[in-house]
């Protein structure tokens, strides 16, 4: 009977133990779902941003309706307080940068950056030279049917008073960096073109990318779903609602899923 008894006693002290088990109570569980959302709002307003390709000029390295995270801060000044925990560094040649565009404010572009300050730039027959060495760049395209372009091609050896698509502003802030045969690029400004060389709108037709304007790196693609061409520039609602529809029913098929968490390089 003493021997049943005392097990009887161990269950009933575990059972108690079991029922003494503290619970979450409705505050600590709202002040640790705070702190997760006060992270999350932290991480993406100061360090990381989410952008979405609209063009091809950037084919086939970020493809139309690639979405990417963009590292914010890594080109950011670096603070006496954040600079030995961020990799903060200079901006170098080959970075593919998201900026505001200097020709249209307001506007995101994402392109690579070809010349840094004191860099000599020229094209001769789509080719690119950096002071006075040929580049070799497997990850540009062209894709044109139009053939040969004087001025996109042999850039900036051919006047560009015959193209409608150089800012005004261009031609005539370019003649002042101009040296022999090459473009020189300022101080605090970069060069910058698109991966698919042929249709790109870069440097070539607006200038140099401000410091200033620069935003980040685009880090990977988080996600990328097949897009038109034309879609970043219906304006209507009504036509964004049908593809926010079309998104939703072709969510699976239309998910290029093979691009996902690729890395931007």
């Amino acid at each position: 009977m003493n021997a049943r008894s005392t097990g009887q006693v161990v269950v009933a002290k575990k059972e108690t133990k079991q029922a003494e088990k503290p619970r979450e109570t409705t505050v600590e569980f709202l002040a640790s779902l705070s702190a997760v959302l006060v992270t999350g709002l932290f991480i993406i307003t100061f360090l990381v941003q989410a952008f979405e390709i609209p063009s091809s000029s950037m084919e086939n390295t970020l493809l139309i309706g690639d979405h990417v995270f963009v590292n914010r801060e890594q080109f950011a000044p670096a603070t006496h307080w954040t600079g030995s925990l961020l990799p903060y560094r200079q901006i170098r040649r080959g970075d593919i940068v998201v900026f505001l565009s200097p020709a249209e404010p307001g506007l995101y572009v994402v392109k690579r950056i070809m010349g840094i300050p004191g860099d000599r730039i020229h094209l001769r027959d789509g080719v690119v030279y950096r002071n006075g060495e040929k580049l070799d760049e497997p990850y540009v395209i062209h894709k044109t049917k139009d053939g040969y372009n004087p001025y996109r091609d042999n850039f900036p050896a051919v006047p560009p008073a015959d193209f409608n698509s150089v800012t005004p502003e261009w031609q005539l802030l370019m003649k002042q960096h101009i040296q022999g045969d090459d473009l020189v690029v300022p101080p605090d400004s970069y060069f910058g073109m698109g991966d698919n060389r042929d249709v790109s709108y870069d440097s070539r037709y607006w200038g140099f990318i401000p410091k200033e304007n620069v935003i980040g790196r685009p880090m990977f693609v988080y996600w990328s779903f097949e897009t038109p061409p034309n879609q970043y520039l219906q304006k209507e609602v009504s036509e964004r609602l049908k593809f926010l529809a079309h998104v939703v029913i072709h969510f699976f098929d239309g998910t290029r899923w093979r691009r996902t968490f690729r890395i931007v390089q």
